[in-house]
């Protein structure tokens, strides 16, 4: 019988692990537990501190169900799924960078007609998007799926505010034949992320603020090439350099551009002033 010290059990556990038939199972376990092992012996954790952690982790997972995902949520503020997004996007030029998906994305989101108003009746600053959706050399993309979600002015999605609709500010877009879009909405603000669990708790621990740059999020597919997942930030916003969950890039900040002549708002059946923001979306070829 072998008696397990601090010194020892390290390579116990990894020894247990030596015979796992899948590689790529046994690389990512093996990995973990050094890592994890290094981790406790490095700040010398305590049993308290090792059962807070446990009590942290089960909250977290209490706090999940079909409308909201703790655990996304944690890794999105400990910089992790930033980090997994860019391990495994490396994208060409010509090619719009990705970031993250978020803990709001919603599958099943009306198809709606170019120039239609994701928005419905929620009050808020008119805002037109249009574009184009290309390959990498700007050959457009006929027929891609642009599929758009927002939080309303109010800093919530509407999974987190019944009153404002099922569906409401999400929206999927077809392309034309030149690969253009466009669609209405209202501009997006700079919000909290969810703040009454225990990532809350975490984030208040440590100092920091919850708070999101003003943003609109994509996912844009097309056949033969990489589904894009991706954000557009609202240029100027307080809060893009500190972003609470680490997702901003330079190139997807973007200019809200104010108009104010009533002809041309009424040409895009919206109210005066309005923002116009123009982006074009690279797929990388699959």
């Amino acid at each position: 019988m072998d008696n397990f010290t601090e010194h020892t059990i390290t390579d116990a556990v990894l020894a247990r692990m030596a015979t796992v038939s899948d590689p790529r199972l046994r690389r990512v376990m093996q990995s973990l537990v050094a890592h994890l092992h290094a981790f406790v012996r490095e700040v010398e954790l305590t049993e308290e501190e090792w059962f807070a952690g446990i009590r942290f982790l089960t909250d977290t997972g209490q706090a999940c169900d079909d409308l909201r995902q703790e655990f996304i949520l944690l890794s999105d503020t400990l910089g992790v799924s930033i980090l997994v997004d860019a391990l495994n996007h490396r994208m060409p030029e010509g090619a719009t960078e990705t970031t993250l998906l978020g803990p709001f994305y919603r599958e099943g989101a009306p198809e709606m007609k170019l120039g239609d108003s994701i928005a419905g009746t929620t009050p808020g600053e008119p805002t037109v998007f249009s574009g184009r959706v290309t390959d990498p050399a700007g050959r457009p993309l006929p027929g891609a799926l642009i599929d758009v979600w927002q939080a309303a002015p109010n800093g919530l999605y509407d999974n987190q505010d019944p009153s404002h609709g099922p569906m409401n500010l999400r929206g999927r877009f077809r392309t034309d034949a030149e690969g253009r879009y466009w669609f209405r909405t209202v501009k997006p603000a700079s919000y909290p992320v969810p703040t009454d669990g225990p990532v809350g708790r975490m984030l208040r621990a440590l100092g920091r603020h919850p708070y999101r740059p003003g943003h609109v999020h994509f996912i844009v597919s097309a056949d033969g090439h990489v589904p894009l997942t991706t954000h557009l930030f609202v240029k100027g916003d307080p809060y893009l350099d500190s972003d609470a969950v680490f997702a901003v890039k330079s190139s997807l900040v973007v200019d809200f551009a104010r108009r104010d002549a009533a002809e041309e708002a009424a040409a895009h059946g919206v109210s005066s002033p309005f923002y116009a923001v123009a982006y074009d979306f690279g797929l990388k070829p699959a």
